[in-house]
């Protein structure tokens, strides 16, 4: 049976009941969207049995349709699998549909894509499977009330298979610590220099335990450099650990652009179906930088573990803002690997979140 869609087989009968839940309104009317409160919780979809979640379409507004600054910073979205207490899915908004730093903007991929106007429209295509029921939680952790339009569509089975694995995405965000650049003997020594044969300090995209497969991530980095000097932050190798392996792992790569599929220090903003750079960064890449990579032809299979990290400019010599939404398949619904952070510790470093939590001690 063909779970699944395509081109190559759309033309074969499914035996499967198409559903949708959304936020119509329910009497009729043209009220289509759900209302929550600051600092409230809502339940926006109980499913129950079996089923293959295939779309899922977001916008919203705050309060009298005014945007909150980083408000998709401050929603956090859980999905739960098989009537279970904890979310297999547990991501701020924004960056669960493809781009960090609290913001949206037009881009398309296979599995993700942000939509006209200006990327309000979120649309996710991922396959998620459930054996007992599906729930969706939306958390409102803005300052104004929330205005959720939605869609969930999805195929009803009696059954599915055994071995069709549940869908998971973990979400991660830090500031990180390199070394002094004084230390050096020049600036191209601190962007080169030094031997990196441990990745202990690399920034982490992900850790699971079980038998899976690691689909991708999107990767933002904010560039908090204020030297004028050839400010690159991307020369940090991806280093994948499967299975408790150790430095060098069999997947180790050559940098971050490499990982991305691209090459010579992009800033050209570019959307293919599995890679691409939405956001590319100021003169001298500064600023604000978005770039995704989907093992979608290319997942990355593991038994027992898997440690998907990158390192945070060579030798982890660099300090930057780094956040990222890892997506991967488990044989059974998992908590994510990292609990989620406080609002304040979600919201992107600008001169006002300085001004109110004061100084970030790793911020140049």
């Amino acid at each position: 049976m063909d779970y699944l869609s395509s081109l190559n087989n759309i033309m074969f009968r499914k035996e499967s009941k198409r559903k949708r839940v959304s936020s119509y309104d329910r009497t009729g009317g043209n009220d289509d969207r759900y209302y929550i409160e600051p600092n409230k919780k809502m339940v926006i979809a109980d499913i129950k049995g079996a089923g293959i979640i295939n779309h899922i379409w977001m916008t919203h507004q705050n309060g009298d349709f005014i945007e909150e600054k980083y408000s998709l910073r401050k929603i956090i979205l859980r999905i739960y699998w098989d009537n279970l207490d904890y979310p297999s899915v547990e991501v701020p908004l924004g960056d669960f549909f493809g781009m960090g730093h609290g913001i949206c903007k037009n881009f398309v991929s296979a599995p993700l894509q942000m939509s006209p106007q200006d990327g309000k429209a979120l649309n996710s295509w991922w396959p998620m499977p459930f054996r007992k029921g599906a729930k969706f939680e939306i958390e409102n952790q803005c300052d104004l009330r929330l205005i959720l339009y939605f869609y969930i569509d999805y195929d009803e089975y009696e059954s599915l298979p055994n071995d069709m694995m549940y869908f998971h995405a973990a979400w991660n965000r830090e500031l990180t610590i390199g070394h002094d650049e004084s230390k050096f003997k020049d600036h191209n020594d601190w962007c080169f220099g030094g031997n990196n044969v441990t990745g202990d300090e690399n920034y982490t995209i992900l850790e699971a335990k079980g038998k899976g497969h690691y689909c991708g991530c999107n990767y933002n980095i904010h560039n908090l450099n204020t030297s004028n000097l050839w400010d690159w932050p991307g020369e940090g190798d991806d280093m994948i650990f499967v299975d408790g392996e150790h430095w060098p792992p069999n997947i180790h790569g050559t940098g971050t652009e490499d990982y991305v599929n691209m090459a010579w220090c992009p800033t050209q903003e570019y959307n293919a179906p599995y890679h691409g750079l939405i956001l590319g960064g100021d003169d001298n890449w500064k600023g604000k930088i978005t770039y995704y990579r989907y093992h979608i032809q290319d997942p990355i299979n593991f038994d027992k573990s898997i440690k998907v990290t990158i390192e945070h400019g060579h030798n982890n010599n660099r300090s930057d803002d780094l956040s990222s939404t890892a997506y991967y398949y488990l044989d059974s619904p998992s908590r994510p690997w990292k609990k989620m952070l406080k609002k304040e510790e979600r919201l992107p470093v600008d001169e006002e979140l300085l001004s109110r939590f004061g100084k970030i001690e790793n911020v140049k």
